[in-house]
């Protein structure tokens, strides 16, 4: 290692006051923050609010303080599809009951592995990586979709959202402290010999006291509900004891939950081919996670194909690169900050995941898109930050955006290619927890 020098130092400020620019950008940045300093209105002309492919959806949801986008975008693309069938736009899902049976299956995945790598060291690169996932609130459709098929699902009225759901970060804290605790207590037995019997006693007990404690934080959830509504031609609806299984197995019979595949988009991963990442697997028993990756162009082509068979599209997207709250933009030339200091800091979007600095960090949906003459211009997005974003909560999204920061849409096979639909109904590639695939 080389130490900075004085005559080093001296060499880099007299570059920076070589070029009277600098200090000019210098006091717009200390004086209004750098990305207000470098913000770029003339995003504002690409970036209106008309699309040529547009779904009839009315209003957005509020996931608050919490890491629960993958279950709102999920029960987004759910309850418009039940508006769309039965003529009710307004009506809206509970998050905070397929929240509450997240914690308690992620507890189960969590023990099981646990056991599972009791052999190895506790600095074991695996063992650490479970160990930082214990608790954590964020996810992907197809966990959703997981809880949707084994849960259920109710209306909002049902099991509505309360402090600790709106803001998890107390319930997640105590979760990942107690896991970590119980997967010390697990690795012992495992260590001294115990029977599978005293293993399961064991782990029973622990998820007993999840159990208790997700209780205590949310509510237990409803073992049954009226079904009530009025429709948007006025008529009342009244459907009594319905369980959250009888209400999907009754109002979702055509939705093919099971032909909807994951594309990705991870160029520092082979394309082609489907990968599979276990620390995902968020109910023993259910779907694996899974990931079909192909280049950029076949998220565009299948996700508008969906938009205009008139269904809204979940989407995995790194939000707060390029992106401003208030006017909903998200726009790869938004914040020119590289102009404003000089430098060059664009990196291909496999640089950026295999630096880490790339990742999914959210999920929306797509309720629109703008084309002009085949030309993707725009995409509409339905956020789940609540009204007060964006125009009304939706926003607008570049094309280039999409190609730099989108990693997957959710998508139904048939528009998908033979051989896409092929591999992805073949064996998978297991990936390490640590593989960034976005």
């Amino acid at each position: 290692m080389t130490v900075i020098s004085d005559q080093e130092i001296a060499d880099f400020s007299a570059d920076f006051n070589t070029n009277s620019k600098n200090q000019v950008a210098s006091r717009a940045a200390r004086r209004s923050g750098l990305l207000e300093a470098s913000f770029n209105d003339r995003v504002s002309e690409r970036l209106n609010h008309v699309f040529s492919t547009e779904l009839d959806v009315d209003g957005v949801t509020d996931q608050k303080h919490s890491g629960r986008c993958w279950e709102f975008a999920t029960l987004n693309v759910l309850r418009h599809y039940f508006g769309k069938q039965n003529k009710v736009k307004d009506f809206t899902f509970s998050q905070a009951y397929n929240f509450f049976w997240d914690k308690i299956e992620r507890a189960n995945a969590f023990y099981d592995a646990m056991i599972r790598l009791a052999d190895r060291q506790l600095n074991d690169r695996e063992v650490q990586s479970w160990l930082a996932f214990a608790g954590e609130d964020g996810g992907l459709w197809s966990m959703a979709i997981n809880l949707v098929k084994k849960y259920g699902v109710v209306p909002s009225y049902a099991m509505p959202e309360s402090f600790n759901s709106n803001n998890t970060t107390g319930l997640i804290d105590s979760l990942a402290r107690k896991e970590r605790k119980d997967a010390i207590a697990l690795r012992k037995l495992v260590s001294e010999g115990s029977s599978q019997d005293e293993l399961e006693k064991a782990k029973k007990h622990f998820l007993n006291e999840v159990y208790r404690m997700v209780s205590v934080a949310l509510g237990e959830p409803p073992k049954k509900f009226d079904l009530e509504y009025r429709d948007d031609d006025k008529k009342y609806h009244l459907e009594r004891d319905l369980t959250p299984r009888e209400f999907v197995q009754k109002y979702f019979k055509d939705f093919k939950f099971d032909d909807y595949v994951v594309l990705s988009n991870c160029p520092n991963h082979e394309f082609n081919k489907i990968y599979h990442m276990p620390l995902y697997d968020n109910v023993d028993g259910g779907d694996q996670i899974k990931f079909l990756n192909v280049p950029i162009e076949y998220l565009a082509q299948a996700a508008v194909a969906q938009l205009k068979s008139g269904d809204a599209v979940i989407f995995g997207n790194d939000v707060l690169k390029q992106m401003e709250r208030k006017t909903g933009y998200l726009d790869t030339e938004l914040y020119q900050t590289d102009k404003l200091f000089g430098v060059d800091t664009k990196m291909s979007k496999a640089d950026r995941l295999a630096t880490g600095e790339g990742f999914a960090t959210h999920d929306m949906t797509l309720v629109g898109v703008d084309e002009d003459h085949g030309h993707i211009r725009k995409w509409k997005v339905e956020n789940s930050w609540g009204d007060k974003y964006g125009h009304k909560g939706f926003y607008e999204m570049s094309q280039p955006w999409f190609e730099d920061y989108v990693y997957d849409v959710v998508v139904r096979k048939e528009f998908l290619t033979d051989e896409q639909v092929k591999l992805a109904e073949g064996p998978a590639i297991d990936l390490k927890p640590w593989d960034n695939i976005g």
